[in-house]
This record gives C-alpha cells, sequence and structure tokens, in this order.
C-alpha cells in the first residue's frame, strides 16, 4: 500500500486514487442505468395492471413483477452462469446486458453507497471542510460516566436470554464481549486516556484471543478447509482496510489490528489445515499447539529472524509515522504483533478444552444447592485471587515495564473472565444485545474511527484529532454526540455492505468460479490503473484535481500547527 504513494499525479493524488475515482463513477453509471431499467419495467408492469382482466389475469401467471420477475434476483439466484470470463456478472454489466444489471442491482447499489462512503473519508480527513479539528481532552468522569450510562441503558432495554442451552462462551457472549471492549478501546482513543493503556491492551490481547478461539472452534468442529471459506475470511477482514488504504493513501500498517488477526488467522487455519489427520487425537492437537509456540519463539522472539522473514514484505507491514519518521519500517509491525504474539495459541488451547470446561460445570451444577454454592464460591474466589494477584504484580506496572510482560501474562485476566462470566448456566444465556450489536462492527468501527470521529489529517498520519461539527472547545460534548452519530451510522453501513459485495465477488466453494473472480478482479484493477495514468497524463484535467491537492496541502500544514 505504501508503494503507490511514490506514483503520484502532479496534483499531488496518487495513480491509485485515481483509479480509484474511475472506479466509482463506473459503478455510479452502471447503477443509475439498471435503476433506469428497473423503472422501466415497473412502469410497464403498471400500465399492464391498469389495462383489461385478461392482461391481469395473464401477468399474474407470470408473477409479481411480469414475466420478467426472475431478472431482479439477486445473482445466482437463478440458472448458474457459465464460469467463463465474459459469463461473469460483471463482464455481463460491462456489456450492458439488461438480465445482468437488473440481476446485479443490489450489488451495484452497495459499491456506489461504498464509495460515498469512501468519499466521505475524504473530505472529512484530506480537505479543510470540516477544520479546525478538535483537539482531545481527557476526563476520567466524563468517560466513565458514558460507560456506565451505556451499560445501564444496555441492561435496561437489551438484556436477553438465548434459549440454546448453557453454551460456554457462546457466539452471543463473545459479540458481547468484543462489544463492551471495543467501547473502551474508543473511548481510550477519543480522550486520548493514557492511564488505561495497560487494561487496553489486554482488551486487545482478548481481540486476538477469540481470534484464535473462534476459528479453531469452526475448523475443529466443521473441518471445513474449504479455500472459499478461507478467501471469505480474508474479505472480511481486508477488504474494507484495502480500499481505505487506496483512498486515503495510507499504509496497511495503519490500522494494525488488520494485519494481526490476519496472519495470526492464517496460523489457525494452517495448523488445523496440515495434517488433518492428526486432529483427531489427543497428541495430535496437542503436539500441534506445541508447534505453534515453537515457531513463534523462532519468528518473533529472535529479532533477527523476524526481520529476515518480513523485509520482502516491508511493501505490507512496513511503517513511518510522518509526525515521527523513522528508518526501521519493521518495528510498528515487530511491536504490535509481538505483544499478543503468544494468546491466540492459548485461544487455540481454551477451544480444544472447552468440552472438558463444559463438563466441568454441568457437573457443578447437578450437585445439591450447598454444595453447587461451596463449589461456585470457590471457583469465583480462586479466580479473584488469580486476578488480584495479576493486577497487583503485573497491571500497576508503568507502560514500557508492562509491555515487556504482557505477551506472557494478557491469558490471564482473559481466562479470569472466561471463568467469571460462565460460571452459572444463567450467566451462559442471558448477554447484553447492544454490546452484541456492536461486537458484530468492531472492524468497521475500528478502520472508521481513524477519519470519521477522529482524523489524521495526513497519509498515514496517527488519528491525533478530533472531527468538529460544532466548535469543539465550545460545545465538546454536543459535538461528541453528533460525531459518534455519524460514526457508528458509517460503520454499520460498512459492516452491511462489505458483507453484500462479499456475496457478489466470493463464492462459497472454492473453484473455477473463485479463480475467475481473482483473476477479473486483477485484470479489472490493471486496467483501471492504465486509465488512471492517462487520466493523470491529460494536463487538461490537471486543473481539476488540483483544487483537492492544494485542499489536502493546506489540511496538512493546518493540522501541524494545531498538534504544535
Amino acid at each position: 500500500m505504501a508503494g503507490t504513494q511514490a506514483m503520484l499525479a502532479p496534483s499531488g493524488l496518487s495513480s491509485m486514487q485515481v483509479s480509484a475515482v474511475l472506479a466509482f463513477f463506473l459503478f455510479a453509471g452502471l447503477y443509475c442505468y439498471a435503476e433506469l431499467l428497473e423503472y422501466a419495467r415497473r412502469s410497464k408492469y403498471s400500465r399492464a395492471r391498469s389495462g383489461d382482466d385478461d392482461d391481469d389475469e395473464e401477468v399474474g401467471k407470470e408473477g409479481p413483477l411480469g414475466k420478467d420477475a426472475s431478472l431482479g434476483s439477486p445473482a445466482g439466484s437463478s440458472s448458474p452462469r457459465e464460469f467463463t470470463f465474459m459469463g461473469s456478472g460483471f463482464a455481463q454489466c460491462l456489456m450492458l446486458k439488461q438480465k445482468a444489471l437488473l440481476e446485479s442491482r443490489i450489488y451495484l447499489r452497495a459499491a456506489v453507497e461504498f464509495g460515498l462512503i469512501m468519499l466521505w473519508f475524504y473530505v472529512v480527513d484530506r480537505t479543510t471542510v470540516f477544520t479546525p479539528y478538535g483537539t482531545k481532552s481527557y476526563s476520567r468522569d466524563v468517560l466513565s460516566f458514558i460507560f456506565i450510562v451505556l451499560t445501564i441503558v444496555a441492561f435496561w432495554k437489551s438484556l436477553k436470554k438465548y434459549n440454546r442451552g448453557p453454551d460456554l462462551l457462546n457466539r452471543q457472549q463473545t459479540e458481547e464481549w468484543k462489544g463492551w471492549m471495543q467501547v473502551l478501546f474508543l473511548l481510550y482513543h477519543y480522550f486520548n486516556a493514557r492511564e488505561i493503556y495497560n487494561a487496553i491492551r489486554v482488551f486487545i490481547a482478548g481481540y486476538v484471543w477469540m481470534t484464535g478461539y473462534g476459528n479453531f472452534m469452526y475448523y475443529y468442529h466443521y473441518k471445513d478447509f474449504c479455500l472459499g471459506r478461507f478467501v471469505q475470511m480474508m474479505w472480511r477482514l481486508n477488504f474494507l482496510v484495502t480500499i481505505v488504504c487506496i483512498v486515503l493513501r495510507n499504509s496497511y500498517m495503519l490500522y494494525y489490528i488488520c494485519p494481526m488477526h490476519t496472519i495470526f488467522t492464517v496460523f489457525v487455519y494452517a495448523t488445523l489445515g496440515l495434517g488433518q489427520k492428526y486432529n483427531a487425537t489427543n497428541a495430535g492437537i496437542l503436539i500441534k499447539i506445541g508447534l505453534c509456540v515453537l515457531l513463534i519463539y523462532v519468528c518473533w522472539d529472535i529479532k533477527a529472524v523476524f526481520y529476515a522473514i518480513w523485509s520482502p514484505f516491508m511493501f505490507l507491514v512496513g511503517y513511518s509515522d510522518p509526525r515521527k519518521p523513522t528508518d526501521d519500517l519493521l518495528h510498528e509491525w515487530h511491536f504490535r504483533s509481538s505483544l499478543d504474539r503468544y494468546v491466540w495459541i492459548h485461544g487455540m488451547l481454551c477451544a480444544y478444552l472447552k468440552p472438558w470446561g463444559e463438563g466441568f460445570l454441568q457437573r457443578i451444577d447437578a450437585l445439591a444447592f450447598r454444595a453447587r454454592l461451596a463449589a461456585r464460591t470457590a471457583v469465583i474466589a480462586g479466580a479473584l485471587v488469580v486476578l488480584a494477584v495479576w493486577y497487583q504484580n503485573i497491571y500497576v506496572l508503568p507502560k514500557v515495564e508492562y509491555n515487556k510482560v504482557h505477551p506472557y501474562t494478557s491469558w490471564v485476566p482473559i481466562s479470569v473472565w472466561v471463568v467469571l462470566r460462565n460460571v452459572t448456566p444463567e450467566m451462559r444465556t442471558y448477554s447484553l444485545g447492544i454490546y452484541g450489536w456492536l461486537g458484530t462492527i468492531t472492524l468497521e468501527t475500528y478502520i472508521s474511527q481513524f477519519h470519521t470521529w477522529l482524523t489524521t489529517g495526513l497519509p498515514d498520519g496517527q488519528p491525533k484529532m478530533l472531527l468538529s461539527f460544532l466548535p469543539s472547545e465550545d460545545y465538546p460534548l454536543l459535538n461528541f454526540a453528533l460525531a459518534t452519530a455519524v460514526y457508528v451510522y458509517v460503520s454499520h453501513r460498512l459492516f452491511h455492505l462489505t458483507a453484500t459485495l462479499k456475496t457478489a465477488v466470493v463464492p462459497n466453494k472454492a473453484g473455477r468460479e473463485l479463480m475467475r473472480n481473482v483473476v477479473l478482479i486483477l485484470v479489472s484493477g490493471a486496467v483501471l490503473w492504465v486509465c488512471a495514468l492517462l487520466v493523470i497524463g491529460i494536463t487538461g484535467l490537471s486543473g481539476v484535481i488540483e483544487v483537492a491537492a492544494n485542499s489536502s496541502t493546506l489540511l496538512e500544514a493546518s493540522s501541524t500547527r494545531q498538534l504544535l
């Protein structure tokens, strides 16, 4: 991603950015034409409905939209397409085939809406429309108040019981867990709450732990190592961040959570996907987990090995903060990934031991009242003692000292939370819907915060400032409320748009269709890039683009002055 910054138009926009603009206009044009076709079809149907009774009866036989009713259904719902390049829905749309355009209308709409949100990110973060930006100001009272009020509302309005039995660490519970951690993580960024840094490190470790836990549970239980399913996961983790990097000329490592989850997801997939016959035995799984520990030790703890492995991938994981330039472009990736390099393995181990944990809790549930109360009290007391020891000896350490021990100790508070959250059947079957909903869009809220809640002000910049709709110094809380409403809505839409576009691009099963779509994406990207170079070379258009570039230059200078 970072490498695209070198190929700039005279206006200051990169060829990749111009490619994104061309792609947006292409999809917008196709979508408008598809809507016109849909309007014409509905008008024809309305006229048919207003005709004589014989016509009405005939139309009724053909379906609610007449004989072309199937054309408006999503692609793939009718007869399957041939797995050829010209038979793909995208190629058919480019040839303005009416059937393909009507079938793909929902996907074209999603692409256009996605592009409009990217335009919004650019306007917020690369122009002077919303300057001056607000400055971060920490208030322990305000941060605590916001989180407590949200939690009270969550208990009051969204506490739900899920009738799926007392399943240990069920989906609703893990989504809720991600949700409340994400709220505190975001508030930490918004208010620059440095005093809870160590807690935030534990929360990030919790996300990575769930990457190991959730992926292990899926692959171990379903034994589905289909490439299509894996590509869908990669799409979920990387599609949004890739487009954002292109549009805003940022490095992939600016959003370090994405490469972290990606690499650890790949590791889990490889752990269970390679030597699948050994997954059937306890010894086989434990040996695999032990080999993962050894692999991480060699590839991360030995710094020379780490740099040798990742140097060829500098274009992906290299990063330098423009406000604090460094020659060691791999430092950020080494630092971030090293902090949580072991906790995903603990997540896999917990997933493997889940049946034992469920059996242990069920045996406690089956005890007589007094014995059950004593057993649960002992479990809770033991967990709290472990947490207290960790807190007194680890958590209270200063930032630098804490970071040194975090990779080896983050599993302790995570394990305690899992025990306390699941100690009774009621706690395993109830969850908070609001936090669960927020937990489903954590990736989108993480990426969007940089450009529509906070702001960076320049390519690869850290989000040091606040988006201000109102003067932040005069109305800090009103501005917070308004910016948060826009931010959550945008994140929610991005979640659904990413899923919709995934349906159009990534099939469930690997095969010719998947390979065809991959080739189509690469070829289409190359064609758009060549077209962008041609557009950049046309001097008559440079003046139009110059306005955006000058605005971006002024913004960088303004943001730098604000930080100083």
